[in-house]
């Protein structure tokens, strides 16, 4: 007779193959997650960017629009290729387990057939009294007992082994299905993507030939745009150091360094309700989408020019309300010459930064809550183009913008 434990080892092989299905499972889920993200973010590109054909725009914004656009859709595509090789290496190890459980089936069943006919020749009723006469004493006659009773129960426990294993055959048959028309509905969205990519890029192509016939004309535009960036840039970073010099001699420690703030209990508890929600903060815009990355990064115009963001860009709807991403205190309201309103959020020695305004409701010393409405993104008349900038700073230092925000 066989090892009693052969049915409780392979129970044990079966559940320990849950964790690695379920690891799986959580990576497609993942996948999926940003899949569905970057198709959303490209319906909204649509919608904000490419709705209006007629709208006049330059010949600039329409390519930093298509690059937006473009970069997207390549990460679209990347993904999807993520998905369709984890299922196809998910597909792999699903047959080769059903290989396996099939073998073992096969083999379970023949060892069931060949005990069971020999059960019935040999353990008929009378041959199994007989077989207990035969002792030669009554502890003889116990111990052939209990082997009875111990093939009996091998016997059921075969029997339930080979329902289990079959069960398993049957679910893993189940799942290489759906994960083979998961895969085909993938590869074919795919395909779909990437001929719209062809067009698009074709398109940039086009848009690129007529921008360097005045090339020079055009970097020059870029060289003078990111000036006037670093300017605004430079003042946010000096109101920050003001902001905090004055905070901490507010608070009688004049000789700290002034990049950091000297918190106060309350702020302490303010700054470490807003590092708890890092990644879940609110958009500052209620649709959106960024049209310009945190940090340096090649011009769409004129890849020698460094575009270097402090925070990000999302290009909005006309008339979009600006909402206050958690609790605080207006910090400052910033108006620079030849440039458009800023308003900056004070959270304990977290500051969020607001460009680009046109309406302010607030002012500063006002104490805000999250999604508060502070004011309106200002929509350029020539181009017709709505864009906020946002920034988030620890103390003096800048930090990521998408490492705050829920799902950007």
């Amino acid at each position: 007779m066989r090892n009693k434990p052969t049915y409780i080892i392979v129970l044990l092989c079966l559940f320990l193959s849950i964790p690695i299905a379920n690891s799986q499972s959580n990576k497609q889920k993942e996948l999926e997650a940003k899949r569905q993200k970057y198709q959303n973010e490209l319906k909204q590109i649509n919608v904000l960017l490419f709705s209006d054909k007629k709208k006049e725009k330059s010949l600039v914004s329409l390519v930093e629009d298509l690059s937006t656009k473009i970069n997207v859709r390549r990460n679209l595509i990347k993904i999807t290729n993520d998905q369709a090789n984890l299922l196809t290496r998910e597909i792999n190890a699903n047959q080769n387990e059903i290989t396996s459980l099939r073998d073992q089936l096969k083999e379970l069943k023949e060892s069931y057939a060949d005990m069971v006919v020999k059960s019935y020749k040999s353990k008929s009723e009378q041959s199994r009294v007989m077989f207990l006469l035969s002792s030669d004493n009554f502890k003889q006659a116990y111990k052939r007992l209990q082997y009875i009773k111990q093939y009996a129960n091998y016997q059921k426990e075969q029997g339930e082994l080979i329902k289990v294993k079959t069960l398993k055959l049957q679910e893993l048959n189940t799942d290489l299905l759906r994960q083979k028309k998961d895969k085909d509905k993938l590869v074919l969205e795919n395909r779909e993507v990437k001929k719209q990519l062809e067009i698009e890029l074709k398109e940039q192509e086009i848009l690129m030939a007529s921008i360097q016939k005045n090339l020079s004309t055009y970097a020059s535009q870029a060289k003078k745009k990111q000036q006037e960036i670093n300017r605004i840039d430079r003042e946010i970073d000096r109101l920050i150091r003001e902001a905090i010099a004055a905070s901490n001699k507010k608070a009688g420690k004049t000789s700290s360094p002034t990049s950091k703030f000297v918190l106060t209990p309350e702020a302490i508890a303010l700054a470490r309700n807003f590092e708890s929600n890092k990644g879940k903060l609110p958009w500052p815009v209620e649709n959106g989408v960024v049209k310009v990355k945190y940090g340096k990064q090649p011009s769409p115009i004129d890849r020698t020019v460094t575009i270097n963001s402090q925070g990000v860009k999302i290009a909005t709807q006309k008339g979009t309300k600006v909402r206050v991403v958690f609790d605080g205190v207006v910090s400052q309201i910033l108006v620079i010459p030849n440039a458009n309103p800023v308003v900056m959020i004070r959270h304990g020695n977290y500051i969020t930064v607001y460009k680009n305004m046109s309406k302010i409701y607030v002012k500063k010393g006002d104490k805000v809550i999250t999604k508060q409405e502070i004011g309106e993104v200002f929509t350029n008349r020539s181009n017709g183009e709505t864009m906020l900038g946002f920034g988030v700073y620890k103390d003096s230092k800048t930090q990521n913008p998408a490492s705050w925000l829920f799902k950007m």
